[in-house]
């Protein structure tokens, strides 16, 4: 999943801390792995001489999991509801917790933003505090100088954390960072029951973790593919189900929800008498029956009794695609014709629904198995703005979870988003 490995002390040839798995013994040419002892006493190195100080663990900003074509964040292939995952992130919830009593490591009063070329005191802290977890190797621990080591060390943790991955140690990272090892092991302890109660198996599924606004496209027990995601805001979330995906309907047509017209465009009617026509939106009665919008009042209740739907075209609010499954929520994955959204760090703004990056190649995927549907096809349907609806030949399952905390990999890469729904108690190590 998206985030970074736990790093060991070998360098690669960049000068980057190499994983665990992946450090070469000079003179045997094999692979090392790293015992927990091991790990534990490279980890502690720098954090056990070190107070533990509660931070102030406030919620920061939404930032969540965006792509940087500098630093590659996809480092396993299993997927987030696999007993790998399982069994990882139970294992290195006892590492952080281990890290939690032995000291973990302080809380640094920030006060300035650090990137490659600084030169500061609180580099110190913070090449501490990146090794204290492996993101920096013991090797590059000491000194004021923010380098390409700490540059690359800061990416990693940004990507376990779900931010930004710029290399910028600025106010949302230098918060992440500060939130203590106890926290970070309750975490992962109450993602455990999460990831376990939500284990699957099927053969070919589509899982959605809605914390990280990530979508992994699984087979045969490993991801084949991820797509990044739009998902709810934190008033209007994305439901949590199970379902079968079904039909693709090529260039839609939008009828909105009642939610969304009494919320949103209602009171953008008021405003903008303009905007049905400029959206390329109609409205019809209960028979559908389309209605001159100049024959209705918009500034009381009545027009809340009206269907309100919007043509296909490069405005609709669906995209080009509506991916279709079973569910009593309104909710459905599909494209949009907003893709800015996806390189934005608050990747939280529908009203429900999932909007999906790439969507050629998602539903090319999804298609795979119903005759004459291959990439070359999904894209001419995508094309010709002809609305077509395609039925799977075989639905494939879906699963709408919420992750917040998981580990992956033979060296256990930690990886952190924030709880945005606020669906998971507060706890740390020291709660027990």
């Amino acid at each position: 999943m998206i985030g970074t490995r736990v790093y060991g002390g070998a360098l690669d040839a960049a000068g980057f801390a190499q994983p665990i798995s992946e450090a070469r013994g000079a003179e045997t040419g094999k692979k090392r792995t790293m015992s927990r002892r091991a790990f534990l006493g490279r980890t502690m190195g720098a954090a056990a001489s070190l107070a533990c100080v509660p931070p102030a663990f406030g919620a920061w900003e939404d930032g969540f999991d965006t792509d940087n074509a500098t630093l590659s964040t996809r480092f396993t292939d299993d997927p987030i509801l696999s007993q790998r995952t399982l069994a990882a992130t139970h294992e290195a919830a006892a590492l952080y917790e281990a890290m939690a009593t032995s000291g973990g490591w302080p809380a640094v009063p920030w006060s300035a933003r650090l990137s490659l070329g600084t030169r500061h005191p609180q580099v110190a802290d913070l090449r501490r505090r990146l090794a204290a977890t492996g993101d920096l190797s013991q090797q590059m621990a000491d000194g004021d100088v923010f380098d390409s080591y700490v540059d690359a060390a800061v990416r990693r943790a940004q990507a376990r954390h779900g931010l930004g991955v710029d290399g910028v140690a600025g106010p949302t990272t230098q918060e992440a960072l500060n939130v203590s090892a106890g926290v970070r092991a309750g975490q992962l302890r109450a993602n455990v029951p999460r990831i376990g109660d939500a284990l699957v198996s099927d053969a070919r599924q589509v899982t959605v973790n809605v914390p990280s606004a990530g979508i992994e496209l699984v087979e045969d027990g490993r991801v084949a593919f991820r797509h990044t995601a739009v998902v709810g805001k934190a008033d209007r979330s994305t439901p949590l189900l199970s379902s079968a995906i079904h039909e693709v309907n090529f260039n839609p047509t939008w009828t909105v929800p009642r939610s969304i017209v009494r919320k949103d465009l209602l009171p953008i009617i008021r405003k903008d008498p303009n905007y049905l026509r400029e959206m390329g939106m109609r409205i019809f009665d209960g028979s559908w029956n389309e209605i001159d919008p100049a024959t209705l009042d918009f500034t009381g209740s009545e027009a809340e009794a009206y269907f309100f739907r919007q043509d296909p075209g490069s405005r609709n609010a669906l995209g080009r695609v509506r991916i279709n499954f079973a569910n009593d929520h309104q909710v459905y994955l599909h494209d949009t014709p907003q893709p800015g959204l996806f390189g934005d760090a608050s990747r939280f703004h529908s009203s429900g629904c999932v909007r999906i990056q790439n969507i050629p190649a998602f539903v090319a995927w999804l298609l795979r198995e119903t005759p004459g549907w291959d990439e070359r096809a999904v894209a001419s349907a995508i094309s010709s703005g002809d609305r077509r609806n395609v039925s799977l030949s075989r639905p494939v399952p879906v699963h709408f979870v919420y992750v917040t905390a998981w580990a992956g990999g033979t060296d256990l890469t930690a990886n952190f988003r924030q709880d945005i729904y606020g669906l998971l108690p507060t706890r740390t190590a020291a709660d027990g």
